[in-house]
């Protein structure tokens, strides 16, 4: 088991170079599946959800070079349509490969995904826009089988803007018979990263960005070689790092329009933020302000950074709100915060955080992967030393996150071995 453990109240001061987005990078790894020949990313972050996507790519059949942050995935002989329940059940987004293996097979076995417990995640939004598709589904004893002779284009409207269910469905419609049109989908950047790479491929995508999406199926995909953008929830976490800890910093490779909910508030605590084509600087006030944040959908407040926000604004000048309107067991990481001297109450989907003078170190526990960078910021800012347990967690979706943080300034690092 390995753990983290944070000497606090150092400042995070300097640059740091992001990497590209785990949330993009997994459907596109998985979109790699339909064009049937070689494809090389870039930019792809050393993460474990990605070996974990990499290991189910060659179960089904491809063959996965990596050399640093460069991937090549050759799909030309997938030998199997069935991912691995061993696999799936570690990350959720491993269902995104269903949509792509009935865009080339029309066929995919699987089973429900695992991953975070941050609460329901239905897959049912996949398997309604499926079966409007003209895919019949099968269900028994916890394993789906999604079957059907040809693909054809249809309409379908998502109750939720649902991000897997928009990723899923425009992946299962790149070789479907005349055109199918999402409505009500999800408008993340990391459609439209999906569509920028499945465009460059040959397929004929357009609306990612909007409530409508149009898939017009074509017949073959290309050879292409693609960079995944940057991770805007990395970029928001070393903001929010140098924030709770009165430093200054550099990104590098960031897209800033990514994250303009999480700079406006930034921006409303206090902090100082200036904006480049691909870098951000900010510089922390003495002490921050307390603030009010309401999750949405994008382009609104990103629950992903729900978290991070609420350990900065633990100690925050006031009296701060948060309200989840994403998921509703987001709020495990405030316990753990409580018992670093935190001062919060949670009504439902409401945390209420009055600001303390400061926290102290303690022994936590990360219970999943945005809760857990919650528990890092935490950490940087707090007096005394922190113990970071379960920090697989983490590592899921955060690259040379301890690296990066001591090139910063931070005293943070990782130990192997039994947790005591």
């Amino acid at each position: 088991m390995s753990y983290y453990i944070i000497d606090g109240e150092n400042k995070i001061e300097g640059a740091v170079n992001i990497s590209g987005s785990k949330n993009s990078a997994l459907p596109i790894l998985a979109g790699t599946i339909l064009n049937g020949k070689k494809t090389k990313l870039v930019s792809v972050p050393r993460i474990s959800d990605i070996e974990i996507m990499l290991k189910i790519l060659s179960c089904l059949g491809c063959k996965v070079e990596r050399k640093n942050d460069t991937i090549i995935i050759d799909s030309s002989d997938i030998e199997s349509c069935e991912i691995p329940y061993s696999l799936m059940k570690q990350m959720r987004s491993s269902v995104i490969l269903v949509g792509a293996l009935l865009g080339r097979h029309k066929e995919a076995m699987f089973s429900y995904p695992g991953g975070c417990e941050i609460g329901a995640r239905p897959i049912d939004q996949h398997l309604k826009g499926f079966q409007k598709l003209g895919i019949n589904i099968i269900e028994d004893s916890g394993r789906i089988r999604c079957k059907c002779g040809k693909i054809k284009g249809g309409k379908i409207y998502l109750n939720f803007p649902s991000v897997g269910a928009t990723e899923n469905l425009i992946l299962a419609s790149i070789f479907a018979e005349g055109q199918t049109t999402i409505t009500n989908a999800a408008m993340e950047p990391e459609i439209v990263d999906l569509q920028s790479f499945l465009n460059k491929m040959g397929a004929n995508v357009t609306g990612a960005g909007t409530k409508t999406i149009c898939i017009k199926g074509v017949k073959s995909l290309n050879e292409t070689i693609y960079k995944i953008m940057p991770d805007r929830i990395e970029a928001g976490t070393f903001l929010c790092a140098a924030a709770i800890t009165g430093g200054n910093i550099l990104l590098k490779n960031v897209v800033h329009q990514h994250i303009s909910p999480v700079i406006t508030k930034l921006k409303e605590c206090g902090c100082t933020i200036e904006t480049n084509d691909d870098w951000i600087k900010l510089e922390a006030p003495k002490k921050l302000k307390a603030i009010n944040i309401e999750t949405m959908p994008y382009p609104g407040f990103p629950t992903d950074m729900q978290s991070v926000f609420g350990a900065m604004l633990s100690i925050a000048e006031g009296t701060s709100i948060i309200v989840e309107n994403i998921f509703e067991n987001r709020y495990k990481y405030v316990n753990e915060l409580i018992k670093m001297g935190a001062n919060i109450n949670v009504m439902g989907r409401k945390a209420i955080i009055n600001g303390s003078k400061c926290l102290i170190g303690a022994e936590v526990l990360s219970h999943d992967l945005r809760g857990g960078a919650a528990l890092v910021i935490a950490g940087l800012s707090a007096n005394g030393r922190t113990k970071i347990s379960n920090i697989e967690h983490i590592l899921r979706g955060y690259e040379n996150f301890d690296r990066k943080l001591r090139n910063l300034g931070a005293r943070i690092s990782i130990k192997e071995g039994e947790w005591i």
